[in-house]
Order: structure tokens, then C-alpha cells, then sequence
């Protein structure tokens, strides 16, 4: 005999009424959804922190089909909670109303505990009293969720509707979601604000250091001056080196005295080394000349410094020997965009017939050698009737830039 067959039961139907609410529940979910992503994708890119605090309160109230939402930040002096962001809310309150932190407040309780809070009868809440913000605007239903980061917490969401309905544990979900969104915002804020401040103090410290080493570089300068006394061969020697320590205080003044530590303008630089020059070649009338504004790395620009220091130091030895009274100049110039020119020139009896720069052996060549190595740059000699100049070609690569670049 066949099995008996069992009697198929059929489900009771669905009302019109329960596939409507349904299906509209159903909507408001997906567009919660959609709202949240929306809300990662303008946090991911660096929304600036109060605009991505306004977009928040208003995707909230969307998506809770709410009148009112805010954003609270504890204030731990006063113990009390911030509106710092809000919508719905009368004129001028946003900035300045407040409400308790204690657990007696709805939003207090979701702070101190971190758990969500829902209150769908304010007017009949036992667990928690009515703040006056929310009695004032006429709210019967909120829900707070706790807006927290890797620190401290910063506050809480709090979404506040006057229509009748409730708060369910799935909208909890979705604002617990957009807290968690705004809360990653807030932490890479304070990261942020940390860094800021490390790197400011860093900045300190090195202007700090710069405008202590420019000191002591101008103390030890003195010191050479004064020990140079009567005798003219090593009073020479000392001003030739109380000019190269001089070169770089200057460098470390403009450090001290400038925005950017890793720069200096070479046109400014050079012009403030020409004063110095002065004292170091007193029988010559040195001037300097740029065509225009130029940054280099600290230590190329020093390094251009001490060559022209060397340079001068030099023309003022042999093109005008035994002290005779002469002219050098100096020019930063830009031949094109890779390439910056420092020429030091002047009208001397010039160089003898068989002088090669890449073979002296004089201290000042060999520096001005060295010093052209390590700074990237090229040598040259161009012979003048009268005179001599001396050409440094730097070729400028990514570090460098003009001062509009």
C-alpha cells in the first residue's frame, strides 16, 4: 500500500496592511545602506572634520526618519555635554546648549556606559528624566549611541523625533554604524593634532639649536679676529677662517630666522656673505648681484657660500697683490630651469699662463674643489683682460625650486 500522504497545511495570507509595512521597512533599511556608504566614502577622502560632523547629523535624521539630530562632545570641566553639531534645532543653540553627562541623562548614560540607549516615551521615562533641550522642542522619542575612538570618547549621536512610533534595536545598528564612521574621523583628527604639535615643537628645537650654533659660530669668529694681533701673514690665515666659520653662521641665522629648515634662499644668503666679504678682503670693493630669487638644500647653499667665500678670499690675495685696492663681483644667475650659475669675477692682473684650478695645490683651491664635489657642481675658469672670473654651474634637480615654485 502507498504511504499515506500527509495533508499540506497552507500559510495563512498576508494582509494588504503587513506586506506594506513590510516592504516600507524593507526600503528604509537599503536606504540606510545607502546612506552609511555614502557617509565612508566623504570620510575616506579627507572631508575636512565640521563638514563631515554636518553631513553626519543630517544622515542620521534621514535615515531614523527623525526631525532632530545632534552631535555632543563631552566637556570633562564641566561635566556636561556640548551641542557641537545639529539639525532641526532652533537658531543659535548649536555651539552653546548643553545637557547633563550624569547616568540620570539619556545621553549621559550612553557616554559613561558606552551602550545604546533608546527612549520611545520620554513623557512617560522612568529610567532617566527629560532634558530641557528635549522638552523645549517638543520630542517624545531619542536614541543615543556613543560616538567613541581609539581614546577617549568625544561625545555621543543622539537622534530626537516629535512624531509618535518607536526606536527599534535595528535602528540602533544603523546609527551605531554612522558614530563608528564620524568616531574614525574623530580619531584621525586628534592623530592629526598630535602630529601637528610633535612637529611644531621639532621645528622649535631646530630653530632653537640653529640660533645657538649661529652664536657660538659668531663667538668663535671674534676670537680669531682678536688672536690675528701684528703679524700680517697670520692675521690673513685668521680672517680666511673667521670668514668660512662666518659663512655658516649666516647659513644658521637664516635657519633660525626662516619658515623652511631645509632651505635657504641663496640670493638673500649671499647678499647677507658679501657684508662679511668685506671685512675678509678689506683692499676690495665687493658687490653682489642676483637675477633672481632661488631656494637650495642647507647644505648646497652652504657649500656655495664657503666656495664663494674662497673665491673672493683668493681675488683679493693674488689678482690685487700687496694690498693694492680693486673691485670683485659676484652674480647668482639662471642660464635655464636645471641650472643655476654663481660667478665670482675680478679685474685683477689675472691668473699666470699655466695655472690649472683641477691640479693647485693651494688650501683655497683644494677647498673650493672639495666644496664644487660636494655641492654637485662644476668648476670653471674664464680669463678676462683684465682679470678672472670663476664660474660654479649647479645643476638644480627636485629638492631645489625658484620662489614661486
Amino acid at each position: 500500500m502507498p504511504p499515506p500522504t500527509k495533508p499540506v497545511v497552507e500559510p495563512p495570507p498576508l494582509n494588504e496592511g503587513q506586506f506594506e509595512i513590510g516592504g516600507l521597512a524593507l526600503q528604509q533599511r537599503i536606504r540606510q545602506q545607502e546612506l552609511l556608504a555614502q557617509l565612508g566614502v566623504t570620510a575616506l577622502r579627507g572631508t575636512p572634520f565640521v563638514e563631515l560632523v554636518n553631513q553626519t547629523v543630517r544622515v542620521a535624521a534621514e535615515g531614523l526618519r527623525a526631525e532632530l539630530c545632534k552631535v555632543l562632545e563631552y566637556i570633562p570641566s564641566e561635566n556636561r555635554l556640548l551641542m557641537r553639531a545639529g539639525v532641526g534645532w532652533h537658531d543659535g543653540l548649536i555651539g552653546v546648549a548643553t545637557v547633563g553627562a550624569d547616568l540620570a541623562s539619556p545621553s549621559g548614560f550612553a557616554l559613561r556606559t558606552g551602550k545604546p540607549v533608546i527612549s520611545n516615551h520620554l513623557e512617560s521615562e522612568e529610567r532617566f528624566r527629560t532634558p530641557e533641550l528635549l522638552a523645549e522642542h517638543g520630542v517624545r522619542r531619542a536614541i543615543n549611541v556613543i560616538l567613541q575612538g581609539d581614546g577617549e570618547p568625544y561625545g555621543v549621536l543622539e537622534v530626537d523625533s516629535r512624531s509618535e512610533g518607536e526606536f527599534t534595536e535595528t535602528d540602533i545598528a544603523f546609527l551605531q554604524g554612522a558614530a563608528n564612521i564620524l568616531g574614525m574621523a574623530i580619531e584621525r583628527q586628534r592623530h592629526e593634532r598630535g602630529l601637528k604639535a610633535a612637529l611644531e615643537h621639532q621645528k622649535v628645537l631646530v630653530k632653537e639649536i640653529n640660533h645657538r650654533v649661529k652664536n657660538s659660530l659668531q663667538l668663535v669668529s671674534a676670537l680669531l679676529n682678536l688672536q690675528a694681533g701684528n703679524d700680517p701673514e697670520i692675521g690673513g690665515l685668521l680672517r680666511q677662517a673667521s670668514g668660512r666659520i662666518m659663512a655658516i653662521g649666516r647659513a644658521h641665522d637664516r635657519l633660525y630666522r626662516s619658515q623652511q629648515i631645509d632651505k635657504i634662499e641663496l640670493a638673500d644668503y649671499l647678499s647677507a656673505i658679501c657684508k662679511d666679504l668685506e671685512e675678509v678682503a678689506p683692499n676690495c670693493d665687493v658687490s653682489f648681484d642676483a637675477s633672481e630669487a632661488l631656494f637650495l638644500t642647507t647644505d648646497r647653499a652652504v657649500g656655495v657660500a664657503l666656495i664663494v667665500t674662497e673665491l673672493v678670499v683668493n681675488a683679493a690675495k693674488h689678482a690685487y697683490p700687496a694690498g693694492a685696492r680693486g673691485r670683485i663681483w659676484f652674480r647668482l644667475t639662471r642660464p635655464d630651469s636645471e641650472l643655476a650659475s654663481v660667478s665670482v669675477r675680478d679685474a685683477g692682473v689675472g691668473l699666470p699662463a699655466d695655472f690649472d684650478a683641477m691640479k693647485s695645490g693651494r688650501l683655497g683651491m683644494r677647498l673650493t674643489r672639495a666644496l664644487a664635489k660636494q655641492t654637485g657642481g662644476q668648476l670653471r675658469i674664464e680669463r678676462h683682460s683684465p682679470g678672472t672670473e670663476f664660474i660654479l654651474e649647479l645643476p638644480l634637480n627636485k629638492d631645489d625650486a625658484t620662489a614661486e615654485g
